[in-house]
């Protein structure tokens, strides 16, 4: 739980000032060793306070559940109708290979962990995808928020950039604030980096408008935003100043404007990543974590393979393939891999066997995940599936688990309660447990 800072509390620290004018609390009945004894306690509260290891977060999203037996964990004994009709391809970890879709990125394995033994019991899109943005399985009575808005929330912005960007687009309903202030919300680009012509939605000024105009412009929405938070103190209104004050921030800070300026990457970089719509979103997303965005959410492809599944895994895995491992390689080559968690996740992974349609159906049982960087321990495999890869066989994970881990990474207290409407407070992650397997 939150510690309080109010004098009532047990972790109360008072300031610098409080101490001189302790002979003044001695009529209350407080003492000097009593204020010592306070801020003893509340000094060793804050060492053992995780300490953060990533200063951000890239957040590679596959919707629709990409199947764990065509990427990351191949079953190449299994009886055919399992293990499907890809071969394996060799990693740079001594006896574990990848499924032969991913051969750049077996190549950065070294790199890279993978947890083979990710479950929840969410077969539906939305409730799988709400498990594995949030932390949380999904409940009537309140809408969580996502990692990128609890990060918002938690740690604010740096650099006058955005805490949490969605490329191109907030992926779905739970990449949001649910329970929390709007103003926690993600800033979207509204467009694809890799089409031509890019530019950010609104980040400009508009045509005619001049710096003058446009700091008259600001004054003026300032004196109309004081009018109406005199007569309404509501989130809309709260939210909406915070709204326009980001973006004020960002149209006015030429580092900011940079930050997002893909144009600027040499040639040579925007073509290692792919010049399609997987290598320039990981480009843009290298960008903004380098320029001080907290959080990164990158949605690409559509995984939802139903039917056909080599076909549709030839046609999106090797943008992802190319672009992820230019990713992981670019970050440690520059030292920024150390202090950014990178995450490829999905809502669930698929049927053990391959249908009729040659497809694979939802299966959350088991899947995959990557995470790489912010503290993460390089070239490791965590947990694994049974023979068949239908659930898992040792060491799984839920939802929970990895939110806290990385909570944990970042330094925030996953346990702490942030308050939902009716005043309930609810943890960050209940129930989790943080993976030391995981951690360097």
């Amino acid at each position: 739980m939150s510690k309080c800072t109010c004098s009532g509390n047990p972790y109360f620290r008072p300031s610098r000032r409080e101490f001189l004018t302790v002979g003044a609390l001695g009529a209350l009945g407080i003492t000097l060793g009593d204020l010592l004894r306070v801020d003893k306690a509340r000094a060793a509260t804050d060492a053992a306070a995780p300490k953060p290891k990533a200063k951000s977060v890239l957040h590679i999203f596959l919707p629709g559940g990409i199947a764990h037996q065509e990427s990351f964990d191949p079953k190449p004994y299994a009886p055919l109708e399992y293990r499907g009709s890809f071969g394996v391809i060799k990693t740079k970890l001594p006896s574990e290979v990848f499924c032969e879709t991913v051969p750049q990125i077996a190549s950065v394995a070294d790199k890279i962990a993978v947890v083979r033994s990710m479950t929840h019991g969410e077969a539906a899109h939305e409730r799988g995808t709400h498990n594995m943005f949030t932390g949380y399985r999904p409940s009537p009575a309140v809408i969580f928020p996502s990692l990128g808005s609890v990060v918002s929330h938690e740690l604010g912005s740096r650099e006058s950039l955005p805490p949490y960007v969605c490329i191109p687009n907030q992926p779905n309903e739970f990449g949001g604030t649910g329970y929390l202030s709007s103003s926690f919300g993600p800033f979207s680009l509204g467009s694809d980096p890799a089409s031509n012509g890019f530019k950010v939605r609104d980040l400009a000024l508009p045509a005619g408008v001049d710096e003058t105009r446009f700091t008259r412009r600001q004054s003026a929405l300032d004196a109309v935003n004081e009018h109406f938070a005199k007569l309404e103190k509501s989130d809309s209104v709260a939210a909406m100043d915070s709204f326009y004050q980001s973006a004020y921030g960002l149209i006015s800070s030429q580092k900011a404007r940079e930050a997002f300026n893909i144009d600027a990457e040499p040639a040579a970089i925007r073509d290692e990543y792919g010049r399609n719509a997987a290598g320039q979103r990981l480009l843009m997303a290298r960008r903004l974590v380098a320029a001080g965005v907290r959080v990164v959410s990158v949605t690409y492809g559509s995984w939802d393979m139903h039917t056909s599944i080599v076909a549709g895994m030839k046609g999106q895995m090797p943008a992802l393939d190319q672009a992820f491992a230019a990713l992981i390689r670019d970050l440690d080559r520059t030292g920024l891999l150390d202090e950014t968690l990178v995450m490829i996740s999905s809502e669930f992974g698929r049927t053990p066997k391959i249908n009729s349609d040659a497809g694979r159906d939802h299966w959350p049982k088991v899947f995959s995940v990557v995470l790489a960087g912010g503290g993460i321990k390089r070239g490791v495999i965590v947990g694994s599936s049974n023979a068949t890869a239908s659930e898992p066989e040792t060491d799984p994970v839920g939802p929970a688990d990895l939110f806290a881990t990385i909570y944990h990474a970042l330094g925030i207290d996953f346990e702490k309660r942030l308050l939902a409407p009716g005043d309930r407070p609810l943890a960050i992650v209940r129930d989790g447990t943080v993976r030391e397997s995981l951690l360097a």
